[in-house]
This record gives C-alpha cells, sequence and structure tokens, in this order.
C-alpha cells in the first residue's frame, strides 16, 4: 500500500476499473431475490449540489449492502429532462434546449461518475430522448382510450404583450417574467387527466403504506381531502334558477345570513345585469379573475366581497339571503357557490364583520351555557341547535344526519362525498416538453395518433419570439399534417405535456429500458416492482409521489402491471445546510461538490454527509467535519497497512485474552453496522462503530508487538467489508492491495459469530452505601458469594467499611455491588 492516504492517487482509477469490469450491471434473473433501490432522478440543471449528493449516497449505501448480502439489486439513474429551463435558456443564450439539456447531462454524468454511485448506466432514461417520450405518448393514449384524458376550457396566463400563455411560475407579481406587462387570465380549451376517478383509491391505499413517513401520508390525505356532507340548493326567484352548494356543516343552515358565488359563475352575469352599480361590480369580477387561484384561497389573503344586489331563497325558512361574490370562492372547486355562516365559521365570521352581515347563533354547546352576546369569534365545535326550527334540539352530528334525509325525501339535495382533489391540468403552452399524440381534422375531429406514427417527434424549426400561443404553432412542418382516419388535411396538437406526466412513470421504464417494441416487458416489470425503497426531498410529497401512484392504478387496471402502488418504502432525506441556512448562490453559502472532491476525495465527502447527521434530518455543513472525516479515512489506511504487517510476522499461538476481547469488539461491530443498514437508515450510528472499531485496533497495536496472523487478517478483512458501502474507492484499493479476489463490491457481507460475542469477564462497580468506592474484574460464572468476598477485600472498600456493621449485601448480577454498613 502508498505510504500515505491520497484519495486522488486511487478515485479515478477505480471508477474506471468498476465501469470497464461491468461490476454494477443488472440482470433479469427471476431465480434470485430481487432489490429495487430509487433515488428520485434529477432535473439536468448543469451541476450536481449537496443535496444530490446526499440523495445518491443514501441511495449508494443501501444498493451495496444489499448487494453484498447476496439481492439482485437495480439501482439505476436518469433524467427528467423536459421543462421551462432549458427553453428560457433558449431564449436567454440562442441555444437549442435539446443541445442545453444534453450537454448538462453529459456533465452532472460525469460528476455523478465521480462520487463512485453503483449505478447501472445501461438502463440509463432522459425523458426528452425519442425512445423514452415515445412511450409516453403511447401511456397517454391508453388514458385517453380508457376515457380519463379529454379537452375542455380552463383558465389560463395570457400576456396580451407577446401574445402567449404563462405557466404559473412565469407570473411574478401579475406580470409577465419576460416583458414585465400586465398578466390577465383567458379562457383556453386545455388536456386534464381525470384523476378524480380514482380519489377513493388513492386515499384509502395510503393504508398500505405502512413504510412510508406519516408526515407524507397525512399530506396526501389532505391533498385528495375526502369529506361527507349534504349537497342541496338555493333558489333564485329573479332568474328562476337555483345553485348548488355542498357542505359538511348542514348542521349551521339556519345560520345562514348570505350565500356566495365564484366571480366565474355562470349565474354572476344575470344576478348583476340590472344592478346600479354594474360597472364597479364588473371591474371587481375582472380583478378577482386575473389573480390566481393559490392568491385568492390563501390563508393569508384578505377576503374581499361585493354584494350583487340580488337575493336567493333559504330552502328551509324561505327567508331572503343575500348572494355576494368574494375571493375566496372558485368556479371550479366544489360547486363555485357556499353558504355564509358567520356565527359557526371563522372565516364567515370575520368577512360577516367586515362587511357588516348578521350572526344568527345556531348551535349551542352541550352544556348550553355560551353567551352569545359576548362572543368575539366564531363557535366552531358540533354541540346542540337552538333556533332551527324543527330541528332545534338535536345534537350536530343528529342534524347532519337528519336534514340529509330531509334534502334527499324533498329531492332537493343528497349526501353526498366531496374531494378537495381536482383533474390534474396537463397542457403546458411550451415547446420542451413531450408533444400530445392528437390531430385535429375539420372532417373527422379529435383523432389519436395512430401508435406506428408514435413518437411524435417535437420539430427544431421553432421560434421562441412572442405572437404564438405555442412555440409549436410557428412549425409548419410540424403543424400541419394528415388525418389518420379520412387521410384529409389535420393539424397536430401545439400543447406539450405536463412534466410531472415524465415523472409518473420512470422507475417502471428502468426495468425494462431498452425495450423498443413496448412500454416494457410485462414479466420483467412484474419482477422487479414495486420499488423497495425510494429516495427523495420532502418536497415531492403531494404531487409527483401522487401523480406516481394514480399512474399505476391506472396501469394496473389496463393489465400491464399486477402492483396497485409504485414505492413499497419511502426515505425523504433532509436538507444541507450552511451556518442554518439552506444553501443559495444569493446567500453565498453553496459548497460545490466537485471543490470537495478534488480537495479531498469523493469518499470523504460521502463519509461526512452520512456521518454528519441522521438522514431524515437537515445536515449543516461543516468544514471541520469534512476535515474530520478525511482524517479518519487516513486512521483506516494506516491500521490496514500496520495490521498487514503484524499479521505476516504475528503468532499461530491461541487467542489471548486481548486478542479475544478484540476479536470480541470486531463482531460487536459487525453485529451493530448490520441491524443498523438493514431495514433502516442509522448510516451515523453504523459509521461510528465502526469508528469505536478502528479505535480499539489502535489501541491494542499501541500496547502489543505482535497479534495472531489469523485475527489480523480478520480484522482488515471485516473492516474493509463493513466500511466498503460507504467509502467505496478506499475500500477497494484496500481490498485489493491485501490480496482478497474479485472487487469488494462483489464479496459477501460479513456476518458475526455468536460465540466471539460471549464475554468471560466483566467490570462490576463496588459501591458502599451507594457510592462507587472502587471496581472489580472477574468472571462471569463467579457466584454471588464469591463476587461478595472479592469486594470486601478491595482495600479502599475497607477503608469505608472497617469499624461498622454490614447490614445487607445488593448484588445486580455483572453490573455492581451494593455493600450497605451502619
Amino acid at each position: 500500500m502508498y505510504e500515505k492516504y491520497v484519495a486522488q492517487d486511487i478515485e479515478k482509477k477505480w471508477q474506471t476499473y468498476w465501469e470497464e469490469s461491468g461490476v454494477f450491471k443488472t440482470e433479469y434473473d427471476p431465480s434470485k431475490e430481487k432489490y429495487y433501490v430509487l433515488e428520485m432522478f434529477p432535473y439536468p440543471s448543469g451541476n450536481l449540489h449537496m443535496g444530490h449528493v446526499r440523495n445518491y449516497s443514501i441511495g449508494d449505501v443501501v444498493a451495496r449492502f444489499k448487494k453484498m448480502r447476496g439481492f439482485n439489486v437495480l439501482h439505476p439513474m436518469g433524467w427528467d429532462a423536459f421543462g421551462m429551463p432549458a427553453e428560457n435558456a433558449a431564449i436567454k443564450n440562442g441555444v437549442s434546449p435539446k443541445d442545453w439539456t444534453l450537454d448538462n447531462i453529459a456533465n452532472m454524468t460525469r460528476q455523478q461518475k465521480e462520487l463512485g454511485l453503483s449505478y447501472d448506466w445501461d438502463r440509463e432514461v432522459a425523458t426528452c430522448k425519442e425512445d423514452y417520450y415515445r412511450w409516453t405518448q403511447w401511456i397517454f393514449q391508453q388514458f385517453y382510450k380508457k376515457g380519463l384524458a379529454y379537452k375542455k376550457e380552463a383558465k389560463v396566463n395570457w400576456c396580451e404583450h407577446d401574445h402567449t400563455v404563462l405557466a404559473n411560475e412565469q407570473v411574478i407579481d401579475g406580470k409577465c417574467w419576460r416583458c414585465d406587462n400586465d398578466v390577465v387570465k383567458k379562457d383556453l380549451k386545455q388536456w386534464f387527466f381525470k384523476i378524480t376517478d380514482y380519489a377513493d383509491r388513492l386515499l384509502d391505499d395510503l393504508d398500505t403504506l405502512d413504510q412510508w413517513p406519516d408526515r407524507v401520508k397525512a399530506m396526501q390525505r389532505n391533498w385528495i381531502g375526502r369529506s361527507e356532507g349534504t349537497q342541496f340548493a338555493f333558489h333564485v326567484p329573479k332568474i328562476d334558477k337555483s345553485f348548488e352548494v355542498y357542505t359538511t356543516r348542514i348542521d349551521t343552515l339556519f345560520g345562514v345570513s348570505y350565500v356566495v358565488l365564484a366571480p366565474e359563475h355562470p349565474y354572476v352575469k344575470e344576478l348583476i345585469q340590472d344592478a346600479s352599480n354594474k360597472a364597479e361590480l364588473e371591474a371587481f369580477i375582472e380583478t378577482l379573475r386575473n389573480q390566481s387561484d393559490i392568491e385568492r384561497t390563501s390563508t393569508e389573503a384578505e377576503k374581499v366581497g361585493m354584494f350583487t344586489g340580488s337575493y336567493a331563497t333559504h330552502p328551509i325558512t324561505g327567508k331572503e339571503v343575500p348572494i355576494w361574490i368574494a375571493n375566496y370562492v372558485l368556479a371550479d372547486y366544489g360547486t363555485g357557490a357556499v353558504m355564509g355562516v358567520p356565527a359557526h365559521d371563522e372565516r364567515d365570521y370575520t368577512f360577516a364583520k367586515k362587511y357588516d352581515l348578521p350572526i344568527n347563533w345556531v348551535i349551542q354547546n352541550s352544556a348550553q351555557d355560551l353567551d352569545f352576546a359576548s362572543l368575539d369569534t366564531a363557535f366552531t365545535e358540533d354541540g346542540v341547535l337552538v333556533n332551527s326550527g324543527d330541528f332545534s334540539g338535536k345534537t350536530s352530528e343528529e342534524a347532519r344526519q337528519a336534514l340529509g334525509d330531509y334534502f334527499t325525501e324533498q329531492g332537493t339535495g343528497r349526501k353526498t362525498v366531496n374531494f378537495r382533489l381536482r383533474d390534474w391540468l396537463i397542457s403546458r403552452q411550451r415547446y420542451w416538453g413531450c408533444p400530445i399524440p392528437v390531430v385535429y381534422c375539420e372532417k373527422c375531429g379529435e383523432q389519436l395518433v395512430p401508435e406506428e406514427q408514435l413518437p411524435v417527434k417535437l420539430p427544431e424549426d421553432v421560434s421562441f419570439d412572442g405572437g404564438a400561443i405555442s412555440p409549436l404553432a410557428t412549425s409548419e412542418t410540424f403543424l400541419n399534417t394528415t388525418c389518420p382516419c379520412c387521410g384529409g388535411p389535420a393539424r397536430r396538437e401545439i400543447d406539450t405535456m405536463d412534466t410531472f406526466i415524465d415523472s409518473s412513470w420512470y422507475f417502471l421504464r428502468y426495468a425494462d429500458a431498452r425495450n423498443d417494441k413496448e412500454v416494457f416487458n410485462k414479466e420483467i416489470a412484474k419482477y422487479w416492482m414495486n420499488v423497495d425503497q425510494y429516495i427523495g426531498g420532502i418536497e415531492h410529497a403531494i404531487l409527483h409521489l401522487l401523480y406516481a401512484r394514480f399512474f399505476v392504478k391506472v396501469l394496473n387496471d389496463i393489465g400491464l402491471v399486477e402492483i396497485n402502488e409504485p414505492f413499497k418504502a419511502l426515505l425523504t432525506q433532509g436538507m444541507v445546510l450552511k451556518e442554518g441556512s439552506k444553501m443559495s448562490k444569493s446567500k453565498g453559502n453553496v459548497v460545490s461538490p466537485e471543490e470537495i472532491i478534488a480537495k479531498y476525495g469523493a469518499d470523504t465527502a460521502r463519509l461526512f454527509i452520512l456521518f454528519a447527521a441522521p438522514v431524515d434530518r437537515d445536515l449543516d455543513w461543516s468544514d471541520q467535519g469534512v476535515e474530520g472525516s478525511y482524517r479518519f479515512l487516513g486512521r483506516v489506511w494506516r491500521i490496514i497497512d500496520t495490521y498487514q504487517q503484524l499479521g505476516a510476522s504475528g503468532h499461530h499461538d491461541s487467542l489471548s485474552k486481548d486478542e479475544t476481547a478484540l476479536r470480541r469488539e470486531l463482531h460487536r461491530a459487525i453485529k451493530k453496522v448490520t441491524e443498523d443498514l438493514d431495514g433502516k437508515f442509522n448510516f451515523n450510528t453504523a459509521i461510528s462503530t465502526v469508528m469505536e472499531l478502528v479505535n480499539a485496533m489502535y489501541q491494542f497495536k499501541d500496547s502489543h508487538d505482535t497479534v495472531q496472523s489469523e485475527l489480523a487478517k480478520e480484522l482488515v478483512e471485516k473492516l474493509t467489508l463493513l466500511l466498503a458501502p460507504f467509502v467505496p474507492h478506499i475500500t477497494e484499493e484496500i481490498w485489493h492491495e491485501c490480496g482478497f479476489e474479485g472487487s469488494v463490491h462483489a464479496a459477501s457481507w460479513p456476518t458475526y459469530e455468536e460465540s466471539a460475542l460471549v464475554v468471560d469477564e466483566v467490570e462490576v462497580a463496588v459501591q458502599v452505601n451507594g457510592k462507587v468506592r472502587d471496581k472489580l474484574t472477574v468472571s462471569v460464572s463467579l457466584s454471588k458469594e464469591e463476587l461478595e468476598a472479592a469486594a470486601k477485600a478491595l482495600p479502599r472498600v475497607q477503608e469505608f467499611t472497617e469499624g461498622k456493621t454490614v447490614v445487607k449485601v445488593i448484588v445486580v448480577p455483572k453490573k455492581l455491588i451494593n455493600i450497605v454498613v451502619k
């Protein structure tokens, strides 16, 4: 071995060796037990950051450990390569999105290989390549045939100056990110996926995900938002029409003092037709329409509204109820109308106080002692109905049942289940995305592109200047085509798909990434799926994970997969911080992985990031911690070299007492590290255990001139194996230098011997009247009487017992003896 550990001398060598020898290449082999570990694939922004390093290092430890345990491990990597940044770069720098993306992929692939990650690069996918998005388009067609893909009008962000649609991310403070002109809302036909058809299954199956964080499951439950309530109608005499509302608190119906319609509600135009302040109302409506849904429904947003001048009729009392329009009601959420009950809803109470609307108290607490006149906030709990006609005296739960039954019997309403979840808008008016495989023929209407003509390829003769709804509309070669039905002229769909679609099935493509005949082979997918361990950031807890679950359920329904859930276990790793803050260029606190690797090597970067904090907690970067990790690897290097030399000249006698203790420390470490890695992510405590073993090896070396040869070899071999998943380069170098066969990463994980853990002697604390006065090292087989005699004979103990009477002796086996005197 080299005299000194220098990472730069060895890491490139072993990266080349692994690639050329195919150590991490994975084959489909049904005779072996499989393990599929996957980190969320990145957007190819150009450079890895420390968050990537942490994510990939965690997955790499799992993959290497499982491989050494005998599993057939699938550990792939790819690129979520479509998206806005590439298009923005094209506009800003005059380069094509394709070239920008592929250059970034090449650079980030190089960076990942420098980390020594154990990916099977033969399975690499990039969602922007035709051999991938061909099958994304094919999946879209299966959704379409199943009635799950449809087109309808929806509001979009529209820049009149550039004559283009903007994504929400491109609207900054209500203005276009490019020209800084005002953005308005405009109705355009958009494509949707009917995810709401799967709302119940997406919710119910969360209960099967017992290896997912409770926090993530709670976030998904909240997003799906299932509620049980009643839907019923308010009649509007002025226009002789009725509108429906949905509520989970029908028990508060008699407290309604106003109703609110969304400004986009189809009845609003008629309701304000004769209003004296019609112009003011129309201006208010236009203002609200041009606000984003997020702005309007934010808990921080001020609730604003206007009275339409029209009234609805209360469905039971027959009283007039004023109809308002307000920002907090959305046309495409629920029915687009809500009832206002200020006495029993915080939002409604605030709104009523602001606009001096009546507050009708109709729920009393169970003790019947609420003084309504003194309340300065809404009473939102269940209770007993008051001021509610024939329903007074019922509990809230009884009233919900009774009122639900009442509307059902009257034929004017029904008990129903509602969801917060909305259908998934997948249309994007961008270029750098997967084209939607649909054409429009004046004679035949909307038609799918025939499967044999897939993929519908992105054209390169596009313009990114303003003036078109989508850059695809600027390409005549793309736009004009032939109808697959009648052979006449047709026009292609110019929207592209939301990039979340690309990432909703990529884990399936990895199973059979080079198949050019089908999306994937069903038997191969059956073997590999589902993903045993998925690893990624908490920011993907809702959208990506929900969409991936939705896709798998649809693919299950059409017979492509047998699983119902894509990811068996989920780990959401913490962020990497610097001085308590998230790393960002604007804060000037970014630590470059490349700089760390260049200075210390990839193994040091990996070791620090795995040791510094539990994987699910945020990690604060520490330059001193990195230095410490580097020094530890130097200590490992030197102690391995020392024990190689000691072993070569060592004895072959039976183990001495100290050698037995050192071997016990080794097998204790094997047991603890195995437990920390097997189904757990206790990497920091596993590494700490290995550090303790290294310390024990140094302590033995410092006090002994020789060591049994077999023990020395065992220590070198097992220590190297224990460290291999964490620091792959240095362990590969040590493995080969010490003459072991093959790659350390193809070797079997060490097993501990129970017999080696048996302790012959223990240290026992000796107390007098509860205070420790001395310690004894004794045989574990020593009797209680013998232990008592040995303790009493200790000079230090006799100092505190001489001339006193021993009242009793308390013995805790293998731990302590307490002599009580007076």
